[in-house]
């Protein structure tokens, strides 16, 4: 949600923003809605002034008690008038996309995403270099079929030493995280549509939502819904802040209009599981944190020796409640390119104006916090191991810094 004193005063930098973003609303008509809405506030708060005025009066004046009834009445029709005009505007206010920052580049998708760093060397085989379908099938740790049989097409089975390497790549990301401060949470896998809303996936993402029938409630597409919403209504104290929290969930997306997207694999699917990096802050250290989880997804990745690159994501690849973006996009041999394995966005005050989070100073500085959500590891990252250390025979290399948690070197049949 933007502040709407913006729309208010700078209806041009709204409209213009909109337009940058490919946002099809009348922010004129908007305004004008709101312009409405003011004048109808200001009518109704100077009848119940009146009406405050006459409450005396009415003891002992039969004509005041006359035209406190007259006053009641209009005062009605005008309030539901007022609250028909105010829930317009909160529509209307809820479809506006957040700014952007200066940094973000043109462009319509993923292909017109700025390349701003790289790391690590791209391996080089003496064998054509399989993909992690292919290497998952050889070594039996994953298993799409009995997923779709069991589920439906886009679920699929960690097996063995396939699973191992997974739960050992989501434990080990955690306990980094903890060292670079994190509270390490256990997160509900539902929300409330109000907790969606505020996060900013409503109604922006209402397609990619598994919804429970005759429940408030939906199943979360990633922990940021649940941590974010941790704190909605509330007033933080300035002084404790940055709150840096991090969850392991599963998350799960319909994956509404990727018809045609590459699905080989495990690499888009309906359910798949994630570490987050969750961030409150002051306004003004929003950038300085935005980097740090950058810092860290980039420490994550070169500790498992995966060769990657980042990107700044350009405004048509960017979600509305995003202001500024950057991708991490690991080498996938066996797919012949670069794909992306995490993100991290700040959001600024986007999600904590939808869902009333706050902070204090003490000096009476007040405010709304600002929040960054950014990807630690996905299973993306364990497809990634798997095509980067593979070998001749099919086997993998373990990164070194797992083997403690999967008590093995290697992937093997």
């Amino acid at each position: 949600m933007i502040d709407i004193k913006i729309l208010r005063t700078d209806p041009e930098r709204v409209k213009a923003n909109c337009a940058r973003r490919g946002t099809d609303i009348d922010i004129d008509a908007l305004f004008e809605l709101d312009k409405s809405y003011l004048q109808l506030l200001q009518d109704v708060e100077g009848i119940r002034a009146q009406r405050n005025e006459l409450a005396d009066e009415c003891k002992n004046n039969p004509d005041a008690r006359e035209q406190m009834k007259t006053l009641k009445q209009e005062l009605s029709a005008k309030e539901q008038q007022l609250g028909e005009i105010k829930a317009k505007v909160e529509e209307g206010l809820a479809w506006l996309p957040n700014f952007l920052d200066d940094s973000v580049p043109d462009g319509h998708g993923d292909e017109d995403n700025f390349q701003i760093a790289t790391w690590g060397e791209m391996p080089t085989f003496d064998f054509e270099a399989r993909d992690h379908q292919a290497l998952g099938e050889q070594l039996d740790i994953i298993d799409t079929k009995r997923g779709a049989k069991v589920a439906q097409s886009g679920f699929y089975y960690w097996k063995g030493q396939g699973a191992q390497l997974a739960a050992a790549l989501f434990f080990w990301t955690q306990q980094e995280l903890i060292k670079r401060g994190f509270t390490l949470f256990f997160s509900p896998c539902a929300a409330k549509q109000q907790t969606l809303f505020g996060t900013g996936y409503l109604p922006f993402f209402a397609d990619q939502t598994y919804n429970l029938e005759s429940e408030d409630l939906s199943l979360i597409g990633t922990s940021e819904q649940t941590l974010v919403a941790y704190h909605s209504d509330e007033t933080l104290t300035a002084a404790e802040l940055p709150y840096c929290y991090t969850a392991f969930t599963p998350c799960f997306r319909t994956e509404a209009g990727s018809y045609g997207k590459e699905t080989r694999g495990i690499f888009r699917v309906h359910q798949f599981h994630k570490v987050e990096q969750i961030v409150f802050c002051m306004p003004d250290e929003s950038p300085k944190y935005h980097q740090m989880c950058q810092d860290n997804e980039q420490a994550l990745m070169e500790l498992l020796g995966l060769p990657y690159r980042v990107v700044n994501v350009c405004v048509g690849d960017m979600g509305a409640p995003g202001y500024k973006k950057f991708d991490i996009e690991a080498w996938f041999p066996g797919h012949g390119g670069y794909r992306e394995v995490t993100s991290n966005t700040n959001l600024t005050d986007f999600q904590s104006r939808r869902l009333g989070i706050r902070y204090n100073d003490g000096g009476g500085g007040k405010g709304f916090v600002h929040t960054i959500s950014a990807t630690a590891v996905t299973d993306r990252v364990a497809c990634a191991i798997m095509e980067n250390f593979q070998d001749a025979d099919g086997c993998v290399t373990v990164p070194e810094v797992l083997r403690p948690y999967t008590g093995f070197d290697r992937l093997t049949p």
